[in-house]
């Protein structure tokens, strides 16, 4: 494989760095040969992770493919030689080793699970649940919030996972009470071949349900929302060219969260028989879904490392430098930039209560950096926020390093 693909093989010595946490525009990733290497990051001070690889095994891949800087810091613990693989290059390894790609691609989906609980624990104070009968409480809370389109949904995929429950009397019940108030057109989407349309308000699927499929947004956008405390959460908007629902398909477990369509969707979904295909057919589209999946573990890795900054304020402000990076907005801008969200996310997304999140966002009104029209928050200027996101997190570098000299 390497003669054939020419890749780089490169050897270090034992206590070299082999790649530094922070340093920018990752340009390649790599395999290891021989030895073993110890991997550290910050967002290990809230999540334990493995941190000891060694043949077979391979780092850089999240940062290179998403072409962010790196996450993580790489240390040789003995002499190493790896194998460099750069971004351009991927689909050709991949198309002469399908092995590998699907390899990487499970791992990011287990990884994604795994952050995806600890992100939920550190800002949400909720571990993930995954026991199917949780569709009855997403269920009668769409009910109670009058959204019935939603609840009509989550009732019948209850009714498809859970035929012996002794509660399937009172959701066939729910089901005739709110039916008169559903409008059909929301409860399915279009097909047009291998692709979907999926009209504005319409359910993709509901958290705690199983899924056997993934999507990939041609046009539209998607949010992604998680009942929590009887309050729906909104955890992401998707976008033109994202994916989604990749953890239930690649691991066979149930959805994390919900999706629907914040406007009219084109999507393609794509099952595990055609995805275990197409890594071996369609090397260019799996190079995609990798270059996705990488966009998300790095967008969760820089979102727990923010959780370890004490002051809401300082965690606002990261907060919003890193959908600014995760939107590739160049840092010295000095233009505004209008957010995909307002307050009341921004709250959720660091942790805050609704009272914590109101009093936080008041004290970055008064500073004047942000200001907020039709319940989205607006920065006055770009590079004022990532001034203020690296000011913070040198403070509280600086007062971690004190904390430790004390004992």
């Amino acid at each position: 494989m390497t003669e054939q693909l020419q890749l780089d093989r490169i050897n270090f010595k034992k206590g070299t760095y082999l790649i530094v946490e922070g340093t920018q525009q990752a340009e390649r990733f790599f395999i290891i040969a021989a030895g073993t290497v110890r991997v550290s990051k910050e967002s290990m001070a809230v999540v334990k992770e493995r941190d000891v690889l060694g043949p077979g095994d391979f780092f850089g891949v999240i940062s290179t493919m998403s072409s962010h800087g790196h996450i993580e810091s790489v240390l040789a613990m003995t002499d190493v030689s790896v194998l460099s693989v750069q971004k351009k290059q991927y689909g050709d390894v991949i198309r002469n080793n399908s092995s590998l790609a699907m390899k990487i691609i499970m791992q990011f989906s287990k990884q994604m699970r795994f952050l995806d609980d600890a992100l939920a624990i550190r800002t949400l104070k909720q571990k993930t649940n995954e026991d199917v009968s949780h569709l009855l409480d997403v269920a009668e809370y769409y009910t109670s919030k009058q959204q019935y389109n939603h609840a009509y949904f989550v009732y019948q995929q209850y009714l498809k996972h859970c035929p012996d429950s002794d509660k399937v009397n009172l959701v066939k019940d729910r089901l005739m009470e709110i039916g008169f108030q559903v409008d059909p057109s929301k409860l399915a989407y279009r097909n047009e071949g291998e692709n979907r349309i999926y009209p504005q308000n319409t359910m993709f699927f509901s958290e705690a349900e199983p899924g056997n499929e993934l999507f990939i947004i041609r046009k539209g956008s998607v949010k992604i929302t998680k009942i929590i405390a009887q309050n729906e959460v909104l955890l992401a908007v998707l976008k033109e060219g994202d994916i989604f629902g990749e953890m239930a398909l690649l691991e066979n477990k149930p959805r994390t969260a919900s999706a629907m369509a914040y406007e009219e969707c084109e999507v393609t979904a794509v099952n595990l028989e055609n995805f275990k295909r197409l890594a071996v057919d369609s090397p260019d589209l799996i190079t995609r879904i990798t270059i996705l999946l990488s966009e998300r573990i790095w967008l969760i890795y820089k979102q727990l490392t923010s959780t370890l900054l004490i002051d809401p304020v300082a965690r606002m402000y990261d907060m919003l430098s890193i959908q600014l990076q995760k939107d590739r907005v160049d840092p010295e801008s000095k233009e505004g930039y209008t957010f995909d969200f307002g307050p009341k996310e921004l709250g959720n997304m660091v942790g805050l209560t609704s009272a914590e999140g109101n009093e936080t966002i008041n004290k970055l009104l008064e500073e004047k950096t942000i200001h907020i029209i039709e319940d989205k928050i607006i920065c006055q200027k770009v590079a004022d926020i990532f001034k203020l996101s690296t000011f913070h997190w040198n403070a509280h570098r600086r007062q971690a390093k004190i904390n430790k000299q004390r004992g």
